[in-house]
C-alpha cells in the first residue's frame, strides 16, 4: 500500500472543497470495506483518503415527516437491526443482513453499498423497488435523484469527484409488502448470483434484480402488466416471461448465463405466489 495523505473534516463543505483540492487524486472512505481492500491489492492508490465518519449528519437513521432516511454512514448492521425498519421493511433488513459477515457489517455501510455500484449489491434492489432517492451534495448544495438515475454502468456512477452522497430517503409506508431473495453458492459470506426484491405498496408493484444487468435495475415493463391485471397463476407465469425479456446476465465464475435466466422466473414466481 503507497503512502497517502489523511483528513478528517467535520463538515460537507470542508469535505467537498478537500474532494475539490485534490480532485485527481483523493478517494472518499467511509466503511473502508471496499477501498482498504482496493488499496491493500494495489487496485486503488489515492494521494489523499477524506475520511467521512466526522460528519454528525450524515449518522442519521431516521423515519418522520412521512419518509425513511439513511444517512451515508449509517452502518449495515444498524439498518439490519434497526426496530422500525424489521418491522415495516423485512426484506430492506434481510438485505442489509446478507452483505458479507457481521464484522464487515460493522464496518460497511448502505451508501457504500450503493456508491460501489456493484451489479449485484444486495441493499441496491431493495432501495430501487421502493423508489429510493439519493441526496448527494456539492459546491451547489444538495441536489435529489431517483436511484434508477443513479446508476450508469458496472461501478460507475453519476457522483462527480467534488460530491458526496449525504443518504438515501424513500417514503414510509407501514402497509407495504415485500420479498427478497439472494441466491448464491454459499449460504453465508458470499457475492450474489441473483437477487431480487418484489415490493407491493398502493397497489403497484416495484420489481428489482441485481447481477442480472450491467447495473441492479427495476423492470418496468413487467411491473406495468403485475399493475393492470389481477394476480393468479397465469398472469404470474406470463409476467416471468416478460421479466426475461428485461434482463440481460453473461455467465461469469459464479453462474452461467442460462442459469441467472432461471432464477429470474424462479425468484419472481415464489415472491407472487406469496400474494395470491
Amino acid at each position: 500500500m503507497k503512502g497517502f495523505e489523511y483528513y478528517k473534516p467535520s463538515t460537507l463543505k470542508e469535505a467537498v472543497g478537500l474532494l475539490k483540492e485534490h480532485r485527481d487524486t483523493a478517494e472518499i472512505l467511509n466503511g473502508g470495506t471496499d477501498l482498504i481492500v482496493r488499496m491493500r491489492d494495489g487496485h486503488s492508490a489515492p494521494g489523499v483518503v477524506v475520511d467521512i465518519k466526522g460528519i454528525k449528519e450524515l449518522h442519521e437513521l431516521s423515519i418522520e415527516e412521512g419518509r425513511v432516511f439513511i444517512g451515508a454512514c449509517v452502518l449495515l448492521n444498524d439498518i439490519g437491526l434497526h426496530d422500525v425498519i424489521l418491522k415495516r421493511y423485512p426484506y430492506l433488513s434481510q438485505a442489509s443482513l446478507s452483505v458479507g459477515s457481521k464484522q464487515v457489517r460493522n464496518r460497511a455501510t448502505c451508501i457504500g453499498n450503493i456508491c460501489n455500484a456493484s451489479p449485484l449489491a444486495d441493499t441496491a434492489t431493495p432501495l430501487l423497488a421502493l423508489d429510493a432517492e439519493i441526496h448527494i451534495y456539492g459546491e451547489k448544495g444538495i441536489k435529489t435523484v431517483p436511484l434508477s438515475d443513479f446508476f450508469v454502468f458496472v461501478r460507475k456512477t453519476i457522483l462527480q469527484p467534488d460530491e458526496i452522497v449525504t443518504g438515501i430517503s424513500f417514503k414510509d409506508d407501514p402497509e407495504n409488502l415485500g420479498i427478497f431473495y439472494k441466491m448464491s453458492r454459499r449460504k453465508e459470506v458470499d457475492l450474489s448470483t441473483v437477487c431480487s426484491t418484489v415490493v407491493k405498496r398502493d397497489g403497484k408493484y416495484g420489481i428489482s434484480f441485481g447481477a442480472v444487468a450491467p447495473t441492479p435495475i427495476r423492470l418496468p415493463k413487467t411491473e406495468a402488466y403485475l399493475n393492470e391485471n389481477a394476480l393468479s397463476e397465469a398472469v404470474i407465469e406470463q409476467a416471468c416471461k416478460l421479466a426475461l425479456e428485461e434482463v440481460s446476465p453473461i455467465s461469469d465464475v459464479r453462474a452461467t448465463k442460462e442459469y441467472r435466466q432461471e432464477m429470474v422466473q424462479v425468484m419472481l414466481r415464489n415472491s407472487l405466489s406469496e400474494w395470491l
